[in-house]
């Protein structure tokens, strides 16, 4: 195989991790999809390793490619676009540059669900994580309309100050300051219930999943490193109301 067609194939596994990791993939199904391709498209004994932050692959020839990932999020479609895209080329039904094509695609794709749809699935996700709780009925309005509120600070102040635990301290600080006004204004009745359903969209319930699953696979470095994130976001939200509980 010439040295072009190896790193056009490289880019192609290298594009697909990437994706794959900035989207809340785990590690091992990372390095699983990427040796796929590479495999099907005939460059034997390619390796990969990939990290949170970052994705080496090398191949037969003994070149190496890394990419780093800067920033991640959660959406579940990219990941199962990209999986789509790595069963048509283990079916021989893409060519590389025709799954390059697509992985772009899926790269550059805008966002799944609209922003303000978003807010309304945490609003009732809030509500109905307070019912569930054993909150009163009474209290699942304020629940709704601070878990919306507490969403859409953590969105904001993570895009401008690029720092998810600060944006999460924040985010989980607002709902509890509007479970106090809720009860001083009986607006609500249990305020526990009110901020344990609010903080709920907030909970890095991926990342525990994802840090298990990697560690049960033998990625020990990925795993450690994921739960310790987890653990600074249960932090960062534990702290931002404790902060509030402090001055009332």
């Amino acid at each position: 195989m010439s040295d072009s067609s190896s790193r056009s194939i490289a880019k192609v596994c290298l594009l697909a991790g990437k994706i794959m990791l900035e989207n809340g993939a785990e590690t091992y199904r990372v390095e699983d999809t990427m040796n796929r391709i590479a495999t099907a498209f005939g460059l034997e004994n390619a390796e990969s390793y990939a990290t949170p932050t970052g994705i080496q692959f090398s191949t037969e020839g003994e070149a190496s490619y890394f990419r780093r990932i800067s920033n991640r999020s959660n959406d579940l479609q990219k990941i199962a676009d990209v999986n789509h895209i790595s069963r048509q080329i283990t079916a021989q039904a893409l060519d590389v540059k025709e799954a390059l094509l697509l992985l772009k695609g899926v790269q550059h794709s805008s966002e799944t669900f609209p922003f303000w749809l978003q807010l309304v699935a945490a609003a009732l996700a809030s509500g109905s994580f307070t019912i569930m709780f054993g909150g009163m009925w009474s209290d699942l309005l304020p629940s709704a309309i601070a878990g919306a509120a507490g969403y859409a600070a953590m969105i904001w102040f993570e895009k401008l100050l690029e720092i998810r635990f600060i944006a999460e301290f924040i985010a989980s600080f607002i709902i509890a300051v509007m479970a106090v006004l809720a009860i001083q204004y009986e607006i609500g009745v249990q305020m526990d219930k009110i901020i344990i359903g609010a903080v709920m969209p907030l909970v890095p319930g991926l990342h525990i999943t994802n840090a298990v699953r990697d560690l049960m696979a033998g990625h020990l470095v990925s795993g450690v490193s994921k739960g310790v994130e987890a653990c600074l976001t249960a932090f960062a939200i534990g702290a931002g109301v404790a902060v509030v509980f402090a001055f009332i």
